[in-house]
C-alpha cells in the first residue's frame, strides 16, 4: 500500500493500487458534459457501449447565465465564473439584463436509469478524491467527457488520481492530448491537416490551426459522432411509438431539418429547394414525419409548414409533447436530413436504411470532408427530388460506438485493467 495525495488536500489515502485483481474492473463510471444534449448523447453512447448503460452519473460544467454572461462563453469557464462574481458583487443583480435565455435541452434520459434530479454539478477534486476513497471497494473509475468545457474537469482528475482513474475525452481536444488516457473524435477532426486544407490556409496561419500534429496512440477515430440510438434503444423506441407510427402507411419517410452554422450556411433557398423537392417525391412514400431541431431558424420550419400543413400525408411535429426522434429512427423507412447535423446523419446512417442528404454543397472545411466520406462509404446519397422511396440499397451501417468501446476495452487491458459490463 502507499499514500495518495491530492496536490495540496489535506487527506491521505491508504488505499491499493490498481493493476490487478478485483482492483482492476472498472464497474461504475462518470459522465461529464457541458450541459447540451450532442455531447452529453455521446458520452452515453460510449458507456452503453460498454455495457455501463444502469451503473454511471451524470456531471454537467456549467457557466453563469444571462445579461453580459451570453457574450462571455469564449472565456474559459473559471474565469469566466471569477468574472461573473467580481461584477455581481459590485452591482448586484441589477447588471444582469433582461435577455430571455434559451437554456441546453436537457436529454431524456429515463431508458438509461437516471433522472435530471441526479445530475451534479462537475467538480474535478470532489470526483478524484472519490474515486480515491472508494477505489479499494468500487475498483477504478471511468471518466467519459465531452465538450470544450468539459476538456479542464476531465484532464484535472487524470492529473489529480491517475491511478484510479481511465479518462475518455470525446471530441478532439485540440493540443495535449497526453492529458487523458484517450480521445474519441471524427476523422474529419484531421481534415487540417491534409494537404487540401492546407492550401486553403495561408502559411503564416497554419501553425495556429489545430489539430498540428497526426493522431497518436491517444486517439480513436470514428467516421461520425457517437450516440445512444444503439439496437437496445431503437428496440425500446420500436416498442414505445408502436401504437403512433406502426399503423402509417409505408414507406415512412423521415425528415429531419437541423440549422446553418458556420461551416454549413444555408437558409430559405435551401428550404424553398427542400419543399419542392419532397413534393415531387410524395407520389412514391406513404406517409412523411417532419422534425425541427431548436437550432432551425423560424423562417425555414414557417416555409415547410406553409407548404405541407394540410397535405394529409405530411405530419409536422410542432415540437410539444415527448420527442419522436428515436420512434423515427426505429420506424422510419428512409429519411431526408440536413448536411450541417452530423449526430442526426450518424444516428441514421447506424440503422442501415437508406440516408438522403440535403446541402451538402453548402458545407466547407471538415463539414465538406466528413459529407465526402459518408458519400465514400456509400451510405448516404443526395437528395434530387427524383428518388422513388419505396426503393432501397444496402451497406455497412456506421456502428462507431461500439467499435470505439472495443478500442477503450483494448487500451484498458493494456494497463491491466477490465470493465465488469
Amino acid at each position: 500500500m502507499r499514500p495518495v495525495r491530492l496536490h495540496g488536500l489535506q487527506t491521505s489515502l491508504e488505499i491499493f493500487d490498481g493493476g490487478n485483481g478485483v482492483y482492476g474492473v472498472i464497474k461504475r463510471a462518470i459522465v461529464i458534459s457541458n450541459g447540451f444534449s450532442g455531447a452529453e448523447s455521446q458520452c452515453i453512447g460510449l458507456v452503453r457501449a460498454l455495457g455501463l448503460s444502469s451503473r454511471y452519473s451524470l456531471h454537467r460544467v456549467t457557466r453563469p447565465r444571462g445579461g453580459i454572461n451570453e457574450w462571455l462563453r469564449w472565456l474559459p469557464v473559471s474565469i469566466h465564473k471569477k468574472v461573473d462574481y467580481f461584477i455581481n458583487r459590485i452591482y448586484g443583480g441589477r447588471w444582469r439584463c433582461n435577455l430571455t435565455v434559451q437554456e441546453p435541452k436537457a436529454v431524456n434520459l429515463s431508458h438509461d436509469r437516471i433522472g435530471l434530479s441526479n445530475i451534479l454539478e462537475a467538480d474535478a477534486t470532489h470526483i478524484a478524491m472519490m474515486a480515491c476513497e472508494t477505489f479499494e471497494k468500487d475498483g477504478p473509475l471511468l471518466v467519459v467527457a465531452s465538450g470544450r468545457d468539459t476538456i479542464p474537469v476531465a484532464s484535472s482528475i487524470r492529473q489529480l488520481a491517475p491511478n484510479y482513474v481511465f479518462v475518455v475525452q470525446i471530441q478532439h481536444p485540440r493540443t495535449r492530448l497526453n492529458r487523458f488516457d484517450l480521445v474519441i473524435t471524427p476523422h474529419h477532426d484531421y481534415y487540417p491537416l491534409t494537404p487540401h486544407a492546407q492550401e486553403q490556409i495561408p502559411w503564416f496561419l497554419r501553425r495556429w490551426i489545430t489539430p498540428r500534429e497526426p493522431p497518436d496512440r491517444h486517439v480513436i477515430l470514428t467516421v461520425g459522432a457517437l450516440h445512444r440510438a444503439d439496437s437496445v434503444a431503437i428496440r425500446n423506441a420500436a416498442s414505445a411509438w408502436h401504437d403512433e407510427l406502426a399503423p402509417l402507411p409505408k414507406p415512412l419517410l423521415v425528415v429531419n431539418i437541423g440549422g446553418p452554422t458556420s461551416s454549413c450556411q444555408y437558409g430559405v433557398d435551401l428550404a424553398k429547394q427542400l419543399t419542392d423537392m419532397l413534393h415531387n417525391v410524395l407520389w412514391s412514400c406513404g406517409s412523411v414525419r417532419v422534425s425541427f431541431s431548436r437550432r432551425t431558424p423560424q423562417k425555414v420550419s414557417k416555409i415547410l409548414m406553409q407548404k405541407f400543413i394540410t397535405n394529409p400525408k405530411v405530419h409536422i411535429w410542432d415540437g410539444e409533447g415527448a420527442n419522436p426522434h428515436l420512434g423515427h429512427l426505429a420506424w422510419a423507412d428512409a429519411f431526408v436530413i440536413t448536411a450541417d447535423s452530423v449526430s442526426m446523419l450518424s444516428e441514421a446512417c447506424s440503422t442501415g436504411k437508406p440516408v438522403y442528404v440535403i446541402g451538402a454543397e453548402c458545407c466547407t472545411w471538415k463539414f465538406a470532408d466528413f459529407q465526402k466520406r459518408l458519400l465514400g462509404r456509400e451510405v448516404v446519397k443526395q437528395f434530387t427530388g427524383k428518388e422513388d422511396i419505396s426503393k432501397t440499397w444496402s451497406y455497412s451501417p456506421l456502428n462507431d460506438a461500439a467499435e470505439a468501446a472495443s478500442q477503450v476495452i483494448q487500451a484498458l487491458a493494456e494497463r491491466g485493467w477490465t470493465i465488469q459490463a
